[in-house]
């Protein structure tokens, strides 16, 4: 039996598919509308040269640090070609999730961080802590933060990174989601990157980005809730990660706080 917590509540879900499949599962056992708007899809990247030439070197690497499901995902098939994981390679992972898509390609021994799931709880874990003189391969995305580089670098590391992909902002209708927010049919946003909360705020455009500013806005982390509020957002939920169960909470959390939003 469904549950009625969300009903009628029209989430708009903006993370690139396949990995909103789980969450917008969620909102619809509880009731509310799941709407499909990926405002990221997962391009490939300009140039694989400079990923390949390190991912053929895995078997010198000491640990290598997985951001993303998305890194996985992309970098498994070239990883497979080259032999597979070599056995001595310490692996890491930035949350449940991406630790999930390895556990699926039979890696043991991954480590995680408990909670937070960011580059800063990465960075806390114990086996990131003396790293000085060991090669650290970070597998990510274009264009992402540098934190993780940076910090590791700092403590004595030598880290490379293998890009695997990249993001772009999709050809998504405005004027189309201008309208289904004036219908009424839009009560909250899931945004649970920064990147999705800006090519949200863009693709809308003047006219309709008070939408966005007004209506209950889930974002998985401070750092999002700083640039929605940058934005203007005025009606933030913060989850405590980017977990579909974490976003859920914060989800049921705004349907209390927020019971008129479009039902």
């Amino acid at each position: 039996m469904l549950s009625t917590a969300l009903q009628g509540l029209g989430v708009l879900v903006t993370r690139p598919e396949p990995q909103a499949a789980g969450l917008c599962q969620l909102i619809e056992q509880q009731g509310g509308v799941a709407l499909r708007c990926p405002t990221v899809v997962i391009a490939e990247p300009p140039d694989w040269t400079s990923a390949l030439a390190v991912l053929d070197r895995l078997a010198e690497v000491d640990l290598a640090i997985f951001t993303s499901v998305n890194a996985v995902e992309r970098a498994w098939p070239l990883i497979r070609e080259r032999g597979g994981f070599p056995p001595e390679l310490g692996i890491v992972a930035i949350g449940p999730a991406t630790a999930r898509a390895l556990q699926r390609l039979d890696v043991p021994a991954i480590q995680t961080p408990e909670t937070g799931f960011t580059s800063e709880a990465l960075l806390a874990l114990p086996r990131l802590q003396q790293v000085a003189g060991q090669a650290i391969v970070i597998v990510r995305g274009a264009g992402g933060r540098e934190l993780l580089a940076e910090t590791l670098s700092q403590r004595g590391a030598r880290v490379v990174g293998a890009e695997v992909y990249r993001r772009e902002r999709p050809a998504v209708d405005g004027a189309m989601l201008r309208e289904r927010w004036a219908r009424g049919e839009i009560g909250a946003v899931v945004a649970t990157s920064s990147e999705t909360v800006r090519n949200l705020f863009d693709l809308l455009g003047f006219e309709g980005q008070h939408y966005l500013q007004e209506s209950p806005l889930i974002v998985a982390s401070s750092r999002i809730q700083r640039l929605a509020v940058a934005l203007g957002c005025q009606r933030l939920e913060c989850a405590r990660d980017a977990s579909d169960a974490a976003i859920m909470g914060a989800l049921l959390q705004v349907a209390t706080l927020f019971p008129s939003s479009a039902r």
